[in-house]
């Protein structure tokens, strides 16, 4: 299921990551992400651990994870539904065609698909395995009897269910154990819907135990999706309890409107079902979910200042969306960078020491961001990426070096401001108007070539340059207008020096915006 969850992801690549961006506070639309996100990825799990992630960073509120997480769970019913058709006897030949596209493909598309036919392949191969090694449980009365009791006692069925998925940390996969014990006759239907309803239970601890260290919203998020999941697992328990024979009227419903008389087929459609109806049910309550939950782990939550905020390693086995958050720490870091920039033009102009803490507390939490980037980056190119997304890690690296670059710059200037007003240094009108103006030139540089890295857009990465070539033309035009200022004995030479190196600063950063620009034309042509 890895495999193929792997291959999926890679074919979807960035649509994956568009998907989960059209978020709304529309539940329904959540539902239907999270149920389209599992399809692909092939876990609930992992779809909860990435909602946790993302309420983690703010990127999502309580309602909205809510709904995704009930998507989640509709989303992971595919696997069965999968597993409960009768083609496991071509499990050699689609290994076969597999390792064909993977081992011989041309594009890197075709071995992607490749991986997913197999993975598809041994998914089946391992249920053909697996019935047959279990075929003896039928013969033993032991284990017959147990399966009865479960029948007789839901609640024990749900335990044992909620036990197994905790074990292996996959409701899918104890599905798929579920199936293969059902498909030789080793348990009848009626005690195999309590242990799907403990499965169900038991996948939500891998959430909860994602969300420890994250924010308050995260950890209620992750209790979210228990309290559904066991919300609905009572009253389906309450049903099973109160109506003599539900298993049986199930049983009847599905042969008569769908046909269907397979156990392996009424297991997953029973399992479909159940988290279609739980969905139908309590989305019009999701509102009270989240006030159940709140109510659980009260609080308010803190607002994050210092340190990385988008950048989770939950989002490490999904690159796609992996890079999308780091993209928007990315964007974060460098817009810390530019307000450096402002910040330290306003303590020259203004001749305010007092923003001169400000500009080094913004540095550190840029040398903070970046150490942080660069170790996510590190521990994201070591897992399996494309082609395209192993060249989007390299520039990134390149980017974070440029931005942290920026952000020096912009200290420099400051200290140079504060050398400025501390020694109380004359400047000429004529100079603090070109250093005005060219302050503007380059901060609109910079902030260009970081919206050509957020929308990847070509037209602006090209414009970019073309501003760059005009900071570097203002640069040398206020050098030489300054030398023969000083020449004729119109500026203090000790200001002159200050007003040089804040020229040659200001050069640097349209440099490095011009760098950010290369990458992305570079990135975008091939």
């Amino acid at each position: 299921m890895k495999m193929m969850g792997e291959g999926l992801t890679k074919t979807a690549g960035k649509k994956l990551k568009n998907l989960l961006e059209v978020l709304t506070t529309n539940r329904l639309a959540g539902v239907l992400v999270g149920t389209g996100v599992t399809a692909i990825i092939q876990s609930s799990s992992a779809t909860t651990v990435m909602v946790v992630g993302f309420v983690n960073a703010g990127l999502m509120n309580l309602k909205q994870a809510i709904g995704v997480i009930m998507g989640a769970n509709i989303g992971t019913t595919i696997t069965a539904q999968l597993i409960a058709f009768k083609i496991d006897k071509y499990s050699l030949s689609i290994i076969a065609i597999g390792a064909a596209l993977y081992l011989f493909g041309k594009s890197k598309r075709m071995k992607y698909i490749g991986q997913i036919f197999l993975g598809f392949g041994f998914l089946f191969l391992g249920m053909n395995i697996m019935k047959d090694i279990m075929k003896p449980l039928r013969g033993s009365q032991y284990f017959r009897d147990m399966m009865m009791e479960f029948s007789h006692n839901p609640i024990l069925g749900v335990l044992m269910g909620t036990f197994m998925t905790i074990l292996i940390q996959s409701s899918s996969a104890s599905i798929g154990i579920l199936l293969s014990l059902t498909s030789v006759g080793a348990i009848p239907y009626s005690a195999a819907v309590p242990i799907l309803l403990g499965d169900n239970i038991g996948t939500t601890i891998t959430a909860i135990l994602s969300s420890i260290g994250t924010n308050r919203t995260a950890k209620r998020a992750a209790w979210a999706h228990a309290m559904f999941n066991i919300l609905g697992a009572t009253t389906f328990l309450i049903f099973m309890y109160t109506i003599p024979n539900l298993t049986d009227y199930i049983t009847l419903f599905f042969k008569n409107y769908f046909g269907t008389t397979d156990i392996n087929r009424l297991v997953a459609n029973t399992h479909t079902g159940f988290n279609v109806l739980n969905t139908i049910i309590w989305l019009p309550f999701a509102g009270v979910l989240a006030k159940i939950v709140t109510w659980l782990i009260p609080g308010e939550e803190k607002v994050v200042t210092k340190g990385p905020i988008y950048l989770d390693e939950r989002f490490l086995d999904t690159p796609a969306l992996a890079l999308g958050q780091a993209g928007k720490e990315l964007e974060r870091m460098a817009q810390q960078a530019i307000l450096n920039v402002e910040t330290a033009q306003r303590l020259f102009m203004e001749n305010n020491l007092g923003l001169f803490r400000e500009v080094e507390e913004r540095e550190e939490n840029i040398d903070q961001l970046e150490e942080a980037m660069i170790l996510f980056m590190s521990k994201l190119s070591q897992r399996s990426l494309t082609e395209d997304q192993a060249r989007e890690v390299n520039n990134f690296f390149h980017i974070i070096n440029d931005v942290e670059r920026i952000g020096d710059h912009a200290e420099n200037i400051a200290e140079l401001g504060q050398i400025k007003v501390e020694e109380k240094m004359p400047f000429s009108e004529k100079a603090i108007e070109d250093l005005n103006y060219m302050f503007a030139r380059v901060i609109e540089t910079a902030r260009l070539a970081i919206k050509a890295f957020s929308d990847n857009d070509l037209e602006l990465a090209k414009k970019v340059l073309k501003f760059e070539d005009e900071v570097d033309e203002l640069e040398t035009t206020y050098r030489k207008n300054h030398i023969q200022r000083l020449n004729e004995g119109l500026c203090f030479p000790g200001s002159g020096v200050v007003y040089l190196d804040i020229l040659s600063n200001l050069e640097r950063i349209g440099d490095h915006s011009a760098n950010i620009a290369k990458i992305i034309i570079e990135g975008i042509k091939k």
